[in-house]
């Protein structure tokens, strides 16, 4: 396991979590909701505190990368999953306190992660192919659908879709490498595509309903799906006889963020 690429993972949790609050604030600021993600971009580029959120994610962004090229892929978004208690911690500057069950919920995701780095192993190769690429662009497409369908839903199921898309971003990440061919640009196109879309759906997440509900669900799916793919199709691989304490940690760390998620019908926003 590489030392600076858990190093890297960490501080982006920290700069994401950190981020995740302010973009809650920023967009709890817009006279109307967002529904579309032109009206989103719109607002977005003529508001200096968004914007300020997209530097802090870009930061993040860089860091993850080093992450996810270091280590392997559910190690990588394990790590950056550890933005939830930071997000947690900090929410308290935009929603009511979490209730001690919910702190609870927030350590047995972060135990979860312990054991994922525990048992983590050799990240697998870079994969540059022309199938890959096309099934990348098909997820963007497919996500955006889904969002534009699905804008209206309540924030856990928002930031669910928000986790499929950063999923799908750290996936990408993968295909980037040199020399630079027209298949490595296309999937390098795809990270902030993806991202894009996930940036929008989050944001409506977290101004309709509490900041740790829209970030918890949005957590499992930015972990498990890229663990499964990593894992399964990519070459990650798992220490000799840790299988066990890997899946227990996805296990947990899932469970933790179903029940934060829970605390949207609880937990009132201020004002």
């Amino acid at each position: 396991m590489s030392w600076l690429g858990l190093v890297a993972g960490l501080l982006s949790a920290t700069v994401f979590g950190l981020a995740a609050v302010a973009q809650a604030h920023a967009v709890r600021r817009f006279a109307d909701r967002p529904d579309s993600l032109v009206g989103f971009v719109s607002l977005s580029v003529r508001d200096a505190w968004t914007m300020a959120v997209v530097a802090a994610y870009l930061l993040g962004f860089l860091l993850h990368a080093v992450a996810i090229w270091l280590l392997p892929l559910y190690l990588a978004q394990a790590t950056v999953a550890m933005s939830l208690p930071v997000t947690a911690w900090a929410a308290r500057r935009v929603d009511a306190a979490l209730a001690a069950r919910h702190w609870a919920a927030v350590g047995t995701v972060t135990l979860g992660l312990v054991l994922l780095s525990l048992g983590a192993g050799a990240p697998g190769e870079v994969v540059t192919t022309p199938l890959f690429t096309a099934l990348l662009w098909a997820a963007v497409l497919g996500l955006l659908v889904a969002a534009l369908l699905l804008h209206d839903s309540p924030g856990g199921l928002l930031g669910t879709l928000a986790g499929l898309g950063y999923a799908g971003s750290a996936i990408a990440v993968r295909g980037v490498e040199t020399p630079v061919s027209a298949v490595v640009v296309l999937a390098a196109l795809a990270v902030p595509s993806f991202s894009l879309v996930a940036f929008w759906v989050y944001s409506l997440g977290m101004r309709g309903g509490a900041v740790a509900a829209a970030t918890a669900p949005m957590i499992v799916g930015q972990t498990f799906v890229p663990s499964v793919v990593g894992v399964a199709l990519l070459g990650d691989g798992v220490r000799g006889g840790w299988w066990p304490v890997v899946v227990a940690g996805l296990l947990l760390s899932t469970a933790g963020a179903v029940a934060l998620a829970r605390q949207e019908s609880e937990v009132a926003l201020p004002g």
